[in-house]
């Protein structure tokens, strides 16, 4: 038996998952619901389904300036602002969001939702199936395909018919990528960072992997523990995940720069204490368990295996020469989960995306999130060339 993850004060059981639930505070979010079916590629229906998302800025009068920003496997919608009641963490990309920054909010009307299948208020396992109790296993499998499908019913509810610029990264970029493939004259603008055109076998092995660890744990009990009191979720599955995924995340030079063979201060490896590595990785999934559920991570992991862009459209090469957004590729150049050759072959296919743009970092895969000023560089290098809009308003 597991035993009861704990708060830092070590008195208090974690609750089963750390998914938004109803009842908590809402935030900054507001709700797109889609009240129709949406039929899902792998088979299945979802009856109805909402979307969590956030604004920054004003729609122009023309709905011209609308910018789509899409977040990684554990992001959300609050990619601005600070910490607070509904919001777990800080905005993960709070340095290009805001007046004067890379995405002006003086200047662009900033959408962030929360993906399908996510935990921070989207429909997903830990949201309220048709029986009136939490999806849990009986959640149906997505894939990119399926989520992007309710983004575009978001689009249309906000009115927005085509999207100045779609950016996203890692998990992101598949997303951003199906916009640009599969609605070409919805995307003026494209930003591709550190993603694949299709998850190769290295990639898949690796989310595969974390999903078994989590369906490992006892407490994972086919997925249906949502209801579970403090201490019964799979937190211990889901922290292994984790520290597996945190560890492709980095560049081994940066976790041998900072850590080295060093033990924790005051601990002893000889005698069953930990490395500062440990210390770390061990941080990494504490703070993801408090925030995130376990079933979203199984769900998204397995949608981003289902990524493949040529998929049923005549295979990669194909599908590629159907963008018609002004695009731009980057990768990050210490990154060994999406390598740069894979952003040069996507770079290849798109016939505006002319060379892969590089990324200089020494973090790996997590500098497309932590190296804000050169990723700046790359939106404002798509944004400023764009036709300025009208005057903003208020959306309604």
């Amino acid at each position: 038996m597991n035993p009861a993850p704990t708060s830092p004060a070590g008195a208090v059981p974690l609750p089963a998952t750390g998914a938004w639930r109803e009842g908590d505070p809402p935030g900054r979010r507001r709700w797109h619901r889609r009240m129709r079916p949406l039929a899902l590629e792998a088979g299945g229906v979802l009856p109805r389904l909402r979307l969590a998302f956030e604004t920054w800025g004003r729609l122009a009068p023309d709905r011209s300036n609308a910018v789509l920003v899409l977040h990684a496997l554990t992001g959300d919608s609050h990619v601005a602002g600070a910490a607070g009641p509904g919001h777990p963490t800080p905005g993960w990309w709070d340095a290009l969001v805001g007046p004067g920054r890379a995405l002006d909010t003086d200047r662009w009307f900033v959408v962030a939702p929360n993906v399908l299948g996510g935990c921070q208020g989207s429909t997903g396992p830990a949201s309220t199936g048709p029986g009136g109790r939490p999806w849990g296993g009986a959640f149906p499998r997505l894939t990119q395909r399926d989520q992007v499908r309710a983004e575009v019913g978001l689009a249309d509810a906000l009115g927005i018919g085509r999207w100045a610029l779609v950016v996203g990264g890692s998990m992101g970029g598949m997303r951003a990528l199906e916009w640009a493939v599969g609605e070409p004259g919805r995307v003026a603008a494209l930003l591709l960072l550190a993603c694949p055109a299709a998850a190769s076998a290295d990639q898949i092995a690796w989310a595969t992997s974390q999903v078994h660890a989590i369906r490992a744990d006892p407490l994972w009990q086919g997925g249906d523990y949502h209801d579970g009191g403090p201490g019964r979720g799979p937190h211990a599955g889901l922290g292994i995940a984790r520290r597996m995924a945190h560890v492709t995340y980095r560049s081994a030079g940066e976790l041998q720069t900072r850590f080295g063979h060093a033990p924790q201060e005051g601990e002893q490896p000889l005698l069953g204490g930990r490395y500062r590595v440990e210390s770390y990785l061990d941080h990494q999934a504490d703070k993801l368990v408090r925030r995130f559920d376990a079933a979203s991570y199984v769900a998204l992991a397995e949608a981003m295996n289902t990524h493949d862009i040529g998929r049923g459209r005549g295979g990669p090469r194909a599908a590629l020469g159907g963008v018609l957004a002004r695009t731009v590729v980057a990768g990050v150049d210490s990154d060994r989960l999406y390598p740069l050759a894979q952003q040069e072959e996507l770079a290849a296919g798109i016939s505006s995306a002319d060379r892969v743009r590089v990324v200089r970092s020494p973090y790996g895969h997590d500098g497309f999130l932590l190296e804000t000023d050169q990723v700046g560089a790359l939106v404002r290098e798509l944004l400023d060339t764009a036709p300025r809009p009208p005057r903003a308003r208020a959306t309604p």
